[in-house]
């Protein structure tokens, strides 16, 4: 707002939403997530809530709701509830994607957040730290970086937890949604390769935490197969040609290496197989100065 003579003008603050996909078979978890959301300092965050497949149950005045007929998988389904808030969510600054049994346990994240994006331009994603609300603990899988061992650091980094992040909406709109054709499993990384090429940085920060209960990816059906698709898939959409094979190979020696039981790796194997001869989408290889970039990071697109 512009005052009198000699008044400074009051800049406008980043204007929040915020995306929940939901199966509609958690509403209780569901419902204290909302609840958490509401009560963020600051504006009011505008929520969508997306129904992968399923019924809502009955949600509080206010949140917009998205209902599927059919399960369009996680990266499917965060895009329609990106798409509700206009083309590449114009109509907000940064969306928060939150998973419906997670919590915000602070009043302060959406305040954080808008510091965050409003003191650095160039940062387009934020990840948030997942504790588990018993123990306080941080599983190593949910530090985006390989050095894992302290939860509590915050730092750069190369990819982010796609139920717990912030993203700035003129990322989506430079370089696209999440891959709808994954359904599952390392869409996150193919959006943030693609982020970073563009010149976005990507923060962990670990005072902006999501309560999430513990839980193994594994527990999903079709997690084996999915995760080694969806890396081949990863390797030749953002590769450059020469690391799409070395990245590839030392994924298979560490799968190897883990000693998955003969079952899961049946149907790792089917996927890997099932990366290489079906579509992955389109091709755009990061340029060679962002491998570099991603190196000095500490995650050479090679691991």
């Amino acid at each position: 707002m512009t005052g009198g003579k000699g008044e400074m003008e009051t800049p406008e603050r980043l204007r929040l939403g915020a995306v929940v996909l939901t199966m509609g078979n958690r509403p209780e978890e569901l419902r204290a997530l909302l609840d958490s959301v509401a009560k963020q300092d600051g504006d009011p965050i505008e929520v969508v809530v997306v129904g992968n497949g399923a019924p809502l149950p009955e949600l509080p005045a206010g949140v917009r709701t998205v209902e599927l007929p059919e399960n369009l998988g996680i990266p499917g389904g965060r895009n329609v509830g990106i798409e509700a808030f206009g083309p590449s969510g114009a109509e907000v600054d940064a969306l928060l994607f939150l998973d419906d049994d997670g919590l915000l346990p602070g009043t302060d994240t959406a305040e954080l957040v808008r510091e965050a994006f409003e003191a650095d331009r160039k940062l387009g994603i934020i990840s948030f730290r997942i504790a588990d609300p018993d123990t306080g603990e941080t599983q190593r899988r949910h530090v985006p970086r390989l050095r894992a061992a302290d939860p509590l650091r915050s730092s750069r980094v190369t990819t982010f937890l796609g139920g717990a992040n912030a993203t700035r909406t003129k990322v989506i709109a430079e370089v696209g949604g999440l891959p709808d054709e994954f359904f599952y499993a390392h869409e996150e990384t193919d959006l943030a390769w693609r982020a970073l090429d563009a010149g976005w940085n990507i923060d962990y920060r670990a005072d902006m935490v999501l309560h999430h209960p513990t839980t193994a990816p594994s527990r999903h059906a079709v997690y084996h197969r999915m995760v080694a698709r969806n890396r081949v898939w990863l390797a030749r959409r953002n590769l450059p040609a020469l690391l799409v094979p070395v990245y590839l190979g030392v994924w298979l020696l560490l799968t190897l290496a883990r000693r998955p039981s003969m079952p899961a790796l049946r149907a790792w194997m089917g996927g890997f197989k099932e990366g290489w001869t079906s579509p992955a989408g389109p091709r755009r290889p990061m340029r060679w100065r962002t491998v570099w970039r991603l190196t000095r990071l500490g995650r050479p697109p090679v691991i």
